[in-house]
């Protein structure tokens, strides 16, 4: 049995929380278990219990951070690698490392390359520029020093779409050992026919977005699209799931629009809550505006897809990768609420059309963007299984 150690030393990712960085974590552990894997959890934030079939899963919790002052934080998160590594030898010999990429952890690559077992490290995000950009970085040359040494010590970095692939191509440490690993869904937790959380009266049509609530998401244009879409049909509502600074924004375009009366705000909601959520929606949207930088591989789209709810997205980044428009959803230009709110209009009038579009949108999450496929790819590259002699488009590096 292979012993593996997971590592998660960002502070921003809970590992047992709400978020979709947590059901990442969450479903990779999994997954990786059902493969027979024995891992022990390294985290600097739990953020809650472990569900039920992850509480005998062994964690060492890493130093929590100060609060306030920006340098001092960064400081505290770099001195977490002289932490981490007796916790490893203490614990080991493992036969391999997994680390989600964090700012300021380079500890368990290291460790990894010096005992000469694999080190694999999943990179999310551009985190340097995220940093920079939305929360402030004090000493962004150390940040770099960082992301250096920890991309020349990993022995292979798993990007989560190609934006991110060509971002890590930027850093020569980095090159010739990334490979596409994109996120993916448990189709067994998220599947048709559930009981929906929020049942419909007869002939309302449920429009319904998953995530949290930031400007990125694109949600100025999915209450301009969505008040078009009422104005012509006004049994229609709209079903928000999740949490985040743009609630107050949205409730504020809501109430001058008239549309309080539509909207159904949910708050966050823990992982395992949102099926059933899904479950009443009659179409759901992923409407991100245009974006420079957009590196995401967005949890939403497959969980919307293995569900079967026909979505409605933006054609950006990697999403036409997975959605064939017309095929197994709808796609728009970024950022335009005429063209999304047609879309809605299409899918309100034709049911035969939602239900065709959501059949081949749950086939094709089954093919290739499952948990499952991605623990046979990191396995595969640990050496522990073999390649696929082809890899699909999306997989290949």
């Amino acid at each position: 049995m292979m012993r593996m150690a997971y590592v998660c030393a960002d502070p921003g990712v809970p590992v047992f929380g709400t978020k979709g960085c947590s059901a990442h974590a969450q479903e990779t552990i999994r997954a990786l278990r059902r493969r027979g894997v024995r891992l022990t959890l390294y985290a600097a934030r739990l953020g809650g219990n472990a569900p039920a079939d992850l509480r005998d899963v062994p964690v060492r919790r890493l130093p929590a951070l100060p609060r306030g002052d920006l340098a001092r934080r960064e400081q505290a998160a770099l001195s977490t690698n002289r932490v981490l590594v007796p916790l490893l030898e203490r614990d080991g010999p493992f036969d391999a490392v997994y680390e989600r990429y964090s700012l300021w952890s380079h500890a368990a690559m290291t460790h990894a390359r010096v005992t000469g077992i694999p080190g694999l490290l999943e990179v999310n995000a551009p985190l340097i520029e995220e940093q920079a950009k939305h929360r402030g970085l004090a000493d962004r040359r150390s940040a770099e020093h960082v992301a250096q040494r920890v991309f020349g010590a990993a022995s292979a970095l798993l990007a989560v779409s190609r934006n991110v692939a060509e971002y890590l191509r930027g850093f020569p440490a980095a090159r010739g050992r990334i490979h596409l690993v994109p996120n993916g869904v448990n189709p067994e937790r998220f599947r048709p026919g559930l009981e929906p959380a929020w049942p419909a009266p007869p002939g309302s049509f449920t429009v319904g977005f998953v995530g949290t609530l930031k400007p990125w998401h694109g949600l100025t244009t999915l209450i301009e699209a969505f008040a078009r879409l009422y104005r012509a049909h006004p049994e229609s509502r709209l079903l928000i799931v999740g949490e985040g600074p743009e609630r107050g924004a949205m409730l504020a375009a809501l109430a001058a629009r008239g549309l309080l009366k539509a909207a159904h705000f949910t708050g966050a909601v823990a992982h395992e809550a949102v099926p059933a959520l899904l479950a009443a929606m009659d179409v759901a949207v992923a409407p991100y505006p245009n974006l420079d930088d957009f590196y995401f591989s967005p949890l939403k789209l497959f969980e919307y897809m293995a569900a079967g709810v026909p979505v409605v997205a933006s054609r950006i980044g990697q999403i036409p990768e997975v959605i064939d428009d017309g095929v197994n959803g709808l796609l728009c230009p970024p950022g335009d609420a005429a063209a999304l709110a047609a879309s809605l209009y299409v899918l309100r009038s034709d049911p035969a059309a939602r239900r065709r579009l959501a059949g081949h949108a749950r086939e094709r999450v089954l093919g290739r963007y499952t948990w499952e496929a991605g623990a046979r790819r990191i396995l595969a590259i640990c050496g522990r299984a073999p390649l696929p002699k082809k890899l699909p488009k999306e997989a290949a590096g």
